[in-house]
């Protein structure tokens, strides 16, 4: 790994110098093994404990939502998730006419949007000044409440409450193309929260989703429980304060 000195480095701030220390890292990755088994047991005791204390608040968000636009409480999205073949030898299944790049799962939100949002736009990104957002989906976005639900997601199995966020499917296969090793990111379970999550703001363009997936790449290298806590801990500032937190990395 290449690191940064001189008057240059003096003159990077700290999150600059850890994410050139992240790009010029020239080591293949591999994810820092784990028990896949205790790690499943804490995720799903720590998204029971977590539905069981945010129930009341679920309630309350979903009454909000139903109250103030039509259209159903939850919304639900097809999205990309764990590539499991990649540590197999063995030959893709040929029964699939595509390779997704992941398991494919249906993730679960409050909706945050209008009825049939995407009818007329397709799969898009979000935009800062998104219209197609409802007054409440936007408060729900700004303190993620929208992604409750997907705690139901970690019981279930097809996410970790930690991990890189899932893709949607098209854009995905798009971003794969795009960008050079994105597929990699498929290579951990995804989560609610992460250490890009916690470092950027959503995604506007490609080059927020680039500096996203040198965070993503890094955490498949640090990847344990305690990495886990840590970032639990740090996405509490970020959601009440918009804060990131690069500083304490």
């Amino acid at each position: 790994m290449a690191h940064v000195s001189g008057p240059r480095a003096a003159r990077l701030t700290p999150r600059e110098r850890w994410l050139r220390l992240v790009e010029d890292s020239e080591a293949p990755l591999e994810p820092r093994s784990r028990s896949e088994w205790a790690n499943r047991l804490v995720n799903m005791t720590l998204a029971g404990i977590a539905i069981i204390l945010v129930s009341p608040l679920m309630l309350l968000v979903a009454v909000c939502v139903k109250v103030t636009s039509r259209g159903p409480i939850f919304y639900s999205q097809t999205r990309i998730g764990l590539d499991r073949r990649w540590r197999r030898n063995t030959a893709p299944d040929q029964r699939r006419t595509q390779d997704l790049g992941g398991r494919v799962f249906t993730i679960f939100k409050f909706r945050t949007m209008c009825m049939n949002a995407e009818h007329l736009s397709g799969a898009v990104w979000a935009a800062k000044e998104d219209p197609r957002v409802t007054a409440v989906g936007g408060f729900l976005r700004q303190y993620r409440l929208d992604e409750l639900p997907q705690l139901l997601n970690v019981l279930m199995g097809d996410m970790n409450i930690v991990g890189p966020r899932p893709e949607r499917p098209s854009i995905f296969l798009q971003l794969r193309r795009d960008i050079p090793d994105y597929h990699l990111r498929q290579r951990a379970k995804p989560g609610i929260t992460g250490l890009a999550q916690i470092n950027q703001h959503y995604d506007l363009c490609l080059d927020d989703v680039r500096k996203k997936l040198h965070f993503d790449l890094e955490y498949l290298r640090r990847q344990s429980l305690g990495e886990d806590f840590q970032i639990m801990v740090k996405t509490v500032p970020v959601i009440l304060f918009k804060r990131v937190v690069w500083e304490q990395l």
